[in-house]
């Protein structure tokens, strides 16, 4: 496994992260093809012994059971020093008007619920899932600042948002001297490279840590366009993202199938490799529930993609609306 710096910061983290809404308990929350403990265990285990020592879960995931798994798992697996643990605030964990959002208030209340959770003293990483219209950022950044400072995070970053918005939250940190966001967890992948045109020069410029959600687009870029899986039949938000795009999209996935067949690999190695090689990207954040999923993950980290591979991969793509945030 390959160990690079995360963004201009001194930790380092593996080329790949484990992205942890596959683990839950089905019942829980709204995804119910979630893995439950006992099927998620041997993936986080196998993960750790591939050298990955990335984790990325939230509290919102199956209603707070996969931080409480993968914690679990952690704590009997692994050495916690060297574990990078990255989870998010934002998403609604209670009924009422404070039960989500970016407050004050509901940022140091969820910080204790996640680290409870997650049974222990600290994350490494600290993400805001999205951006809340509804608070001032000001007050958000100096609540994450302060949550820093009281040892219960190492750094903090953020998820999808407009670049204004992002370089607006680092501008207010740095105006402040409260602790600025070194990582940003967006939507990249073959079927949406929105983020090349603003967020990925910024983030290069900033020295921002990229770690991408749904690097293989829900799984569309690993099999034949019309082929469905239980999680692409219930997964409404996933079918939000391609929804107005199909032609297009089918024409690279296409495009993603005659490339693995060429180089004879599958097609989630070759759509990986991408992002991969995708400047300034830290570590692409994959969800597993098949020990398969982890074996190509681990492979796309030796294949190196041709310019002339790389332009046969892109060349179809449309621009597609602003989705995800």
């Amino acid at each position: 496994m390959d160990y690079v710096k995360f963004g201009h910061t001194g930790m380092d983290v593996s080329r790949l992260c484990i992205g942890c809404m596959s683990f839950g308990v089905p019942e829980r929350g709204s995804h119910g093809w979630v893995l439950d403990e006992e099927k998620s265990r041997p993936l986080i285990k196998k993960a750790l012994d591939y050298g990955i020592n990335f984790f990325d879960t939230a509290n919102v995931y199956s209603d707070g059971t996969s931080e409480e798994i993968v914690g679990r798992a952690l704590k009997d697996y692994a050495n916690r020093d060297e574990i990078v643990l990255a989870t998010k605030v934002h998403g609604r964990m209670h009924a009422g008007p404070n039960g989500a959002g970016l407050s004050r208030k509901a940022i140091m209340s969820e910080i204790d619920n996640s680290l409870r959770r997650l049974g222990t003293d600290y994350v490494d990483l600290y993400q805001i899932h999205r951006w809340d219209p509804h608070t001032p950022i000001e007050e958000t950044m100096e609540a994450l600042h302060d949550v820093v400072k009281a040892g219960k995070a190492r750094y903090i970053g953020a998820s999808s948002m407009y670049a204004w918005q992002f370089l607006k939250a680092l501008h207010i940190a740095e105006k402040n001297g409260w602790t600025r966001f070194v990582s940003m967890q967006n939507h990249l992948n073959l079927l949406y490279r929105e983020e090349e045109r603003e967020m990925l020069p910024l983030c290069s410029a900033e020295k921002i840590a990229v770690i991408p959600w749904s690097p293989l687009a829900r799984g569309k870029l690993t099999r034949e366009w019309d082929e469905t899986t239980t999680r692409s039949e219930t997964d409404e938000f996933g079918k939000r993202l391609y929804a107005t795009t199909a032609e297009a999209d089918r024409l690279v996935v296409e495009r993603v199938a005659e490339l693995a067949e060429k180089r004879g690999v599958p097609r989630a190695q070759v759509a990986l490799a991408w992002v991969l090689q995708k400047d300034p990207v830290t570590a692409p954040i994959i969800g597993a529930t098949k020990e398969s999923h982890l074996d190509d993950a681990i492979a796309a980290l030796s294949i190196q993609l041709t310019e002339e591979e790389v332009s046969f991969l892109e060349e179809p793509y449309v621009p597609h609306p602003v989705l995800g945030f």
